[in-house]
C-alpha cells in the first residue's frame, strides 16, 4: 500500500486585519455576539497590495525551506488558491510552480471550497499510488474571499469569520513521519445553490449595476432551507467522515484498528464556537486537544495547515499523536482525514 507523509508546512498572512469591534460597528451586532457566538476576536482581510497566488508562493517557499528540499524535486503542484484570484480562467498551480522554481512539476487546480486541502491530500495519495515516478507533491494556495463578505447582511453572519491568507504543505511518498492515513468525503448537492455570489458568472455578469446593488457579495438565497438541512446533517456527516476515515486507516502497530479513542488532536476548520465544542464533546476530547484560531479568521481550506502549525506552536500537536482533520465546504461537502503525527504507532 502506498504511504505518504507530511514533510513540512508554511503559512502567510497579509498585514491587514479587522477586529471584532469593527465588525460589530459595521454589522450592527453587539460586540459580545461577534466574539462569543461567531468566535471572532480579529481576522486577517484581503490586502490590495498582495494577491492570492502571490501569498501562496510565500507560504510555499516557507514549506520548501523547512523541508530542506530543492524545488526541482517537486513533481506535482496541487493548486488550492480559491477561484477569486489574480485572473479568471487561469491555472494557478502552474503559476505557483513557476514562481517557486518547481520547473519539473506539472500542476492542476482543485476546488471544493473549504474542504479542498483534505481533497488534495486524497488526490496526492492517489497520484502516488497510480504513478511510481511521483514522489514529492506541493499542496498550496491563497485565499482572499473576505472580499465577498457584506457585514450588513446578517443572513450571512456564519461567513463573517472568512478572512485572507495562504497555506502550503509538502508531502512525500514513503515519508516515515506524519503519515496521512484514511480520508473520506461526503457531498450533499441539494444545497449547492444556497450560498452564491449572484453576479459572478455566466448567469449574471458583475455589471456596475449588479455590483452597486450588492450582488457581487456572498448571498444566502434560501436561509431557512439551508439552515434546516445543515442542522439535520452536519454533525452526523462530520462524525461519519471521522469514523470512515478511521476505518480506512488500517491497524496500529499492535494490530488493533484505529477508533475515536485514538484521536489525540482535533484539527477542524474554523466554525462557530458552539459547533466546535459540540464536535469535541462527540469525540470525547477537551479544548486543550484542539486549537481555535479566533485571532486569524477562517482562511478556507488553509485552516487545516494553519491549525497544524498552531498546534505545534501551542504544544498541543505532539509526535505520536493521532490527528483528525475535519472541514466542510459550502455546497455542501464534508471531509475528514486521519494523520499519524510523528512516527507510526
Amino acid at each position: 500500500m502506498t504511504t505518504m507523509g507530511i514533510v513540512s508546512t508554511g503559512t502567510y498572512f497579509p498585514d491587514t486585519s479587522i477586529t471584532a469591534e469593527e465588525i460589530a460597528e459595521q454589522s450592527g451586532m453587539p460586540e459580545w455576539v461577534v466574539k462569543e457566538k461567531l468566535g471572532i476576536e480579529r481576522k486577517f482581510i484581503a490586502d490590495p497590495n498582495i494577491h492570492p497566488n502571490e501569498m501562496a508562493a510565500h507560504a510555499a517557499r516557507k514549506a520548501i525551506e523547512k523541508a530542506g528540499i530543492d524545488p526541482l524535486e517537486i513533481d506535482v503542484v496541487l493548486g488550492t488558491t480559491e477561484e477569486w484570484r489574480e485572473y479568471l480562467l487561469w491555472t494557478t498551480a502552474i503559476d505557483l510552480a513557476w514562481e517557486i522554481g518547481a520547473r519539473n512539476a506539472w500542476g492542476i487546480d482543485i476546488h471544493t471550497r473549504c474542504a479542498t486541502t483534505i481533497a488534495a491530500l486524497k488526490f496526492a495519495k492517489s497520484l502516488m499510488a497510480d504513478d511510481p515516478s511521483i514522489n514529492t507533491i506541493l499542496i498550496g494556495g491563497g485565499y482572499v474571499n473576505s472580499h465577498f463578505i457584506d457585514f450588513a447582511d446578517t443572513d450571512t453572519s456564519f461567513l463573517f469569520n472568512i478572512g485572507a491568507g495562504a497555506g502550503a504543505m509538502i508531502v512525500k511518498r514513503d515519508w516515515p513521519e506524519n503519515q496521512v492515513l484514511g480520508m473520506h468525503l461526503i457531498a450533499d448537492g441539494s444545497m449547492s445553490r444556497h450560498v452564491i455570489v449572484p453576479a459572478s458568472g455566466t448567469v449574471q455578469h458583475p455589471t456596475d449595476d449588479a455590483v452597486n446593488r450588492g450582488d457581487f457579495k456572498f448571498r444566502l438565497l434560501e436561509p431557512v432551507a439551508m439552515k434546516t438541512r445543515l442542522g439535520e446533517v452536519s454533525i452526523k456527516n462530520w462524525l461519519a467522515c471521522v469514523d470512515v476515515s478511521l476505518g480506512k486507516s488500517g491497524n496500529k502497530g499492535d494490530g488493533e484498528p484505529y477508533t475515536r479513542d485514538d484521536i489525540d488532536f482535533f484539527n477542524m476548520s474554523l466554525v462557530k464556537p458552539s459547533a466546535h465544542r459540540e464536535m469535541l464533546e462527540h469525540l470525547g476530547l477537551s479544548e486543550e486537544q484542539s486549537v481555535y484560531m479566533s485571532d486569524i479568521g477562517h482562511i478556507g481550506e488553509q485552516d487545516a495547515i494553519i491549525n497544524i502549525e498552531a498546534g505545534i506552536e501551542q504544544g498541543r500537536l505532539k509526535p505520536g499523536n493521532t490527528m483528525a482533520i475535519l472541514a466542510a465546504g459550502i455546497g455542501y461537502i464534508w471531509a475528514g482525514a486521519i494523520v499519524q503525527w510523528g512516527a507510526p504507532k
